[in-house]
């Protein structure tokens, strides 16, 4: 392929290894330069995965043969480095959330829009070939329409096993803003836009002690909520409910479940990009396992590829700006109508992203 999108990497920490592997899976993309806060991690990250340029951030952004931004710094200055790449003209897709506030993902669509640029956001694990799976059966009218959903993400908190855990209790993180966008990006892939909703949120323990080494002992004091349940009213009508907590000790829930007027469907976890998906048709007793339809050999990096495809043929692109913006709406609008005590409409929207095609070669993701 002639046309290639030249990419440059902002945060070379740890989940940077998965974009710089995940992206080299696809010829549209060109990995070009990296760069981090201690220089030092970018040369490592250069050398490790053979990238030609490691250098500081400002220089990269203000590269002119760079066309696109990985953004994978701390989700509190996403907004800022999109931002910065977006007044260099440059197409930016960050980790997920797309920012911390309603207000500066707002500001940055709105930049881009200003720029005549792209911007995307990941969760991308929608792409994979599990919830792909999941979605051609509701394509394909497996299930009927769509009435209900259920999302669980359950866990005892990250002071366990994390090195360094004090971010998952400050805001933008918590359960909701950490692991939330996997859960929605994939009810709005398989289901649609969400109208308006209603939501509880607490902080259960308001100090945590970390058990994880080596900061042994030592305490976190938490400033966002732990435990977040929502209730979603999708645009086509059904009803979702989703569980978010990090106070929990353990459950028998599942990830995600669609319940259709002719069956049920039981989704994969989002957080990856393979796993079972089983199917109850009316009627029936038992779960039916379904093969995949759509490869599962597929990484982070798919929607930055995806990306790369729609500024080239100049089609839209699925993790798009939009639909990072529609998750972080949802996400605050939880908090706001737990602390006003009421059901909130939502201000943003977002296309149902389009379903992948089936029978794609790899490396490629337009037939």
């Amino acid at each position: 392929m002639a046309d290639k999108i030249r990419v440059g990497v902002i945060g070379c920490g740890v989940i940077s290894a998965a974009y710089f592997k995940g992206c080299r899976q696809f010829d549209i993309l060109e990995m070009i330069a990296c760069a981090d806060l201690l220089m030092e991690r970018a040369e490592a990250r250069a050398e490790e995965f053979d990238i030609p340029k490691a250098c500081s951030v400002d220089a990269l952004l203000a590269d002119p043969h760079i066309d696109l931004v990985i953004n994978l710094t701390i989700p509190k200055a996403h907004a800022e480095i999109n931002l910065a790449a977006i007044a260099a003209g440059k197409h930016a897709y960050c980790e997920k959330p797309l920012a911390i506030d309603r207000a500066d993902g707002q500001k940055t669509l709105a930049a881009a829009g200003e720029m005549g640029v792209r911007v995307g956001s990941a969760p991308d694990t929608f792409l994979g070939g599990g919830i792909q799976t999941c979605r051609k059966l509701i394509d394909d009218g497996a299930i009927g329409k769509p009435v209900a959903a259920t999302a669980f993400m359950t866990t005892p908190g990250h002071e366990r096993w994390h090195p360094d855990p004090d971010f998952y209790y400050q805001p933008g993180a918590g359960p909701m803003f950490d692991m939330g966008p996997y859960y929605l990006t994939a009810l709005i892939n398989l289901i649609g836009p969400v109208e308006r909703l209603t939501g509880s949120t607490r902080i259960t323990y308001p100090e945590r002690t970390i058990t994880s080494q080596p900061r042994y002992g030592q305490k976190i004091q938490v400033n966002t909520a732990t435990h977040v349940t929502g209730i979603l009213d999708f645009s086509n009508g059904a009803v979702g409910t989703i569980l978010t907590s990090f106070d929990i000790w353990g459950a028998s829930l599942p990830y995600i479940e669609i319940y259709g007027s002719e069956g049920s469907l039981r989704v994969p976890d989002p957080n990856r990009f393979d796993g079972e998906v089983y199917l109850l048709r009316a009627g029936e007793k038992e779960w039916e396992a379904i093969p995949h339809t759509h490869s599962i050999d597929v990484g982070r990096g798919i929607g930055v590829a995806d990306m790369a495809y729609g500024i080239v043929y100049n089609r839209p692109h699925r993790a798009s700006g939009a639909l990072a913006n529609h998750v972080l709406d949802i996400m605050q609008a939880i908090e706001d109508a737990s602390q006003t005590g009421r059901r909130q409409k939502l201000t943003s929207q977002c296309e149902r992203p389009a379903a992948l095609p089936v029978g794609l070669l790899p490396g490629m993701l337009d037939c």
